[in-house]
């Protein structure tokens, strides 16, 4: 049985803070193109280098390109799906009681999402995606 926590954490935390980084910024340069597709279009990207990154450095996977990518696929789209919608439905409940503006709670929403998705997407690649036999 794997330990929850060892070294591919570890290694999964490294790559992730350069995804991380590289999704944050495109996030917000296409902010104007709305909340869905913002963080849809920065997460696309992020997870091309992740999914590289990820399955030979972090996971070291031996499984076919193909099998891989199309279980990595289906991780960040649950994943995505969850850790967003989740964010976005707290700060709807959330933000009647603030005098923030719409456009902060969207951005607070968005890097919830990024927390809840990070989380999500770790367990997800580590015990699905990229699953030693």
């Amino acid at each position: 049985m794997k330990r929850l926590f060892d070294v591919s954490m570890l290694k999964f935390l490294l790559v992730g803070v350069g995804n991380t980084l590289l999704s944050t910024v495109l996030m917000f340069a296409l902010e104007g193109l709305g909340y869905w597709p913002s963080t849809a279009i920065a997460y696309v990207a992020g997870a091309v280098l992740s999914f590289f990154l990820n399955r030979r450095f972090t996971f070291h996977s031996e499984e076919t390109l193909g099998r891989s990518a199309v279980k990595f696929a289906l991780n960040v789209a649950v994943c995505y799906v969850l850790g967003y919608g989740l964010a976005r439905g707290l700060m709807g409940i959330l933000a009647p009681w603030s005098p923030l503006s719409p456009l902060w709670w969207e951005r607070l929403s968005k890097l919830v999402g990024m927390g809840l998705y990070t989380v999500l997407n770790y367990f997800g690649q580590r015990f699905f995606a990229f699953r030693k036999a």
